[in-house]
């Protein structure tokens, strides 16, 4: 027999199915290999490791087990305050959990993992979560099992393997196998387990601790007998529940989040002002757990009474936001078109009439823009009574028009987070937020989090490019037009047709695909082609939340990141690999985990992903080809290339600036011409500054500043003005 052989669900939930007798035991009968990802190491865990296996054990089979130590606030603390060493913390902390045997069977049970690691088929590796010296918890849930025909088994979901999660608590697991339509899937959880346990999974730390081996031989080792005649089916009687952490009614800040001393400034700020404000940080300055410890103190304030609402842009940022949101205590309803949740409609319908009736003194959910900003949910939004605080991530996407109108003023508590709350060109949109969200509560910038040492510091290098004749031609057309269609009222307020924005988007599409940035970059990346960890970033032309669609990305810019990547991938014979939108969430971890691990990937050719909140922090060298002039769009890209990641001291930035007329040409230009284009010069130059204000070489941009200024007789004052006019 094989797994072929074995019917399975794609989905088994703890209280509907017997998942030890329907599932473990006949897919580890089976089984040559057994590679587990659970949450926290102890006795209890590695009782559990126990079931189903003796059809394993009988095949020669080994098992892989990575857990996560289990560490008090004291232990954390005196981590990151340099008291003691890390691995002597995690050590005590990990024999801690090794509790005495209830019993004979439990001792039964333990001496045969004794005996497995000793004869070196059971290998225990810890991982946790690093930061410099902090140290936070790891909390996968994976399992692979093989078989001797290659067949793989993959299972993840909410389930530890412990008797609460087995026959007490409501859990799940989903079920994929490699010979059907989720092979892909299947393969994205091998790399990532593989990724792991080799100690290359980004931010993720994997070790081994001989001395825990050892302790355990010591402390659980009675004979050397590997007893595969075990009663698999006392389990459920015999394991004391202690696995599983109390899951709170509400969130609570968990006991391994070290909080910095801006974020509880910032907290208290928020609560000083009635729980409305801004938190202004930039990435990768823990916005999302400042967020959530703000809506613990709101909790505890409210005597545990309050409905929290999460919003955040994207599919894949409600998933990042949702391990989050469990890890602080809360179990959220998602909410979005593809949610796993599949009744989550239901689910929120109950849970706001359940609040709102004091039936029920919490709940969470977390949605999408799109989901939050249909009828349904805003019907039921406006049902909603009492204690709510809406947190909105990338919150300067609702000063838009549509967007705005979502923003419900019945609901009294108000969050907004981002590193660009003001909106470029649309004062009116930020005067939205501000009128909504009220002030800010923090100003936490990109310089601040790496003069703290929470972003990697940079070397910036601008690269001037120009439009050809054809392209140049196209703008000042495309100008011309621009202006005909945007007029002032009799106030002095800017005017902007719908055509008139079409144009603006077709003409900074000119721009993002210049032509001569493709050469430019053969040049430049020549040497590097021996390098890893390369993002080369393409054009993607200005993004309108409420019309993208993920997955079709306009022909521009799939031609450009075409272009490109088989430029580096044949011409320069790198190993390189397209990051879009079309990839799948396990192809992106896949493919995230070999970009860092670099031996068989070195470089991504990639669009949006800097924009679309994706977290890359293995990121050393970027070539920015994407042009933008919005601060917003080069804020956030720049902030997510600058993450903290171990062994990287500091980043390269290449930033393409787009030029209408090559500077030696300018002269032959007349005076109208020039006027025309000036404004675009004017914004990169704008750029330029801003990134070189904070890089390691500051002064290395103002050669080409000058230039620039000089050429297109650039005023140094109308620089420093506030840049707002669209043409």
């Amino acid at each position: 027999m094989s797994f072929r052989d074995i019917e399975l669900k794609p989905e088994y939930r703890s209280r509907l199915d017997n998942v030890i007798k329907d599932f473990y035991n006949p897919a580890l009968k089976q089984a040559i290999i057994y590679k587990r990802a659970v949450g926290f190491f102890s006795s209890s865990a590695l009782l559990s490791l126990t079931i189903g296996i003796c059809g394993l054990i009988e095949n020669g089979g080994t098992i892989q087990m990575i857990a996560s130590p289990r560490l008090s606030p004291e232990d954390v603390e005196a981590i990151n305050d340099g008291i003691r060493r890390r691995d002597e913390v995690i050590k005590e902390a990990l024999l801690r959990e090794l509790q005495e045997p209830k019993g004979k069977f439990e001792e039964a049970r333990l001496n045969l993992l004794s005996n497995l690691i000793a004869a070196g088929r059971l290998e225990i590796k810890i991982a946790f979560l690093e930061d410099d010296n902090t140290v936070g918890m790891f909390h996968e849930k994976l399992g692979l099992m093989y078989d001797s025909d290659e067949n793989i088994i993959a299972f993840s979901g909410s389930m530890n393997e412990s008797a609460n999660a087995f026959t007490q608590n409501y859990e799940a697991i989903d079920v994929f196998a490699s010979w059907t339509q989720d092979a892909d899937r299947v393969l994205a959880k091998q790399s990532a387990f593989n990724a792991m346990w080799g100690d290359y999974e980004p931010s993720i730390k994997v070790m081994d601790f001989p001395d825990i081996k050892e302790e355990i031989l010591h402390r659980y080792k009675i004979d050397d007998r590997i007893d595969t005649r075990l009663d698999e089916g006392s389990i459920n009687v015999e394991f004391t529940p202690i696995e599983e952490p109390v899951v709170s009614v509400g969130p609570m800040v968990p006991s391994y989040v070290h909080m910095r001393s801006y974020q509880l400034e910032a907290i208290e700020e928020w609560a000083k002002r009635g729980y409305v404000g801004i938190f202004d940080m930039a990435t990768g300055t823990g916005k999302t757990y400042t967020a959530l410890a703000a809506a613990a103190r709101l909790f505890s304030d409210k005597s545990q009474n309050l409905a929290v609402i999460i919003i955040c842009p994207y599919q894949h940022l409600v998933e990042q936001w949702k391990e989050d949101i469990v890890a602080f205590g809360m179990k959220p309803i998602v909410c979005y078109s593809a949610s796993s949740q599949r009744n989550w409609r239901d689910r929120l319908k109950t849970a706001v009439t359940s609040f709102s009736l004091g039936v029920q003194k919490h709940f969470c959910m977390v949605s999408t823009n799109a989901t939050f900003s249909i009828d349904y949910v805003q019907d039921l939004m406006l049902k909603l009574n009492g204690n709510v605080v809406l947190i909105v991530d990338e919150a300067h996407n609702f000063g838009a028009e549509n967007l705005s109108k979502t923003l419900l003023s019945h609901i009294p508590y108000r969050l907004a987070l981002s590193a660009t709350i003001d909106r470029h060109g649309d004062p009116e949109g930020t005067q939205k937020l501000y009128n909504y969200f009220g002030k800010k509560c923090i100003e936490y910038t990109l310089k601040d989090a790496i003069d703290n040492d929470m972003l990697t510091p940079y070397y910036y290098h601008p690269v001037s490019v120009s439009l050809n004749e054809e392209e140049l031609g196209e703008y000042l057309e495309l100008t011309s037009k621009i202006r005909k269609n945007i007029h002032a009222d009799k106030n002095g307020k800017v005017k902007v047709s719908e055509y008139a924005k079409m144009l603006l988007i077709k003409r900074a599409r000119i721009v993002a695909g210049a032509a001569g940035k493709i050469e430019t970059l053969m040049q430049l990346i020549k040497d590097y082609r021996d390098d890893n960890q390369i993002l080369v970033y393409c054009g993607a032309t200005t993004m309108h939340d409420v019309d993208y669609q993920e997955g079709k990305p306009p022909i521009d810019e799939a031609r450009q990141i075409d272009i490109v990547a088989k430029m580096l991938g044949n011409d320069l014979g790198m190993r390189v690999t397209k990051f879009t939108s079309e990839e799948s969430a396990e192809e992106r971890e896949r493919i995230k985990a070999d970009f860092a691990e670099g031996t068989h990937l070195q470089a991504l050719v990639a669009i949006r992903c800097l924009d679309e909140g994706v977290n890359i922090p293995s990121i050393r060298t970027a070539f920015i080809m994407a042009s933008s002039t919005n601060p917003k769009e080069y804020v956030q890209r720049r902030g997510r290339v600058l993450r903290k990641y171990p062994g990287k001291h500091h980043a390269l930035i290449f930033d393409f600036i787009t030029l209408p007329i090559p500077l030696a040409n300018v002269g032959d230009y007349n005076s109208d011409v020039i006027e025309s284009v000036k404004s675009l010069a004017r914004r990169e130059i704008i750029r330029m500054k801003d990134f070189a204000a904070i890089a390691e070489n500051p002064f290395d941009s103002d050669s080409l500043i000058a230039e620039i200024q000089r050429s297109y007789d650039i005023e140094v004052d109308s620089i420093m003005e506030e840049e707002e006019e669209y043409v």
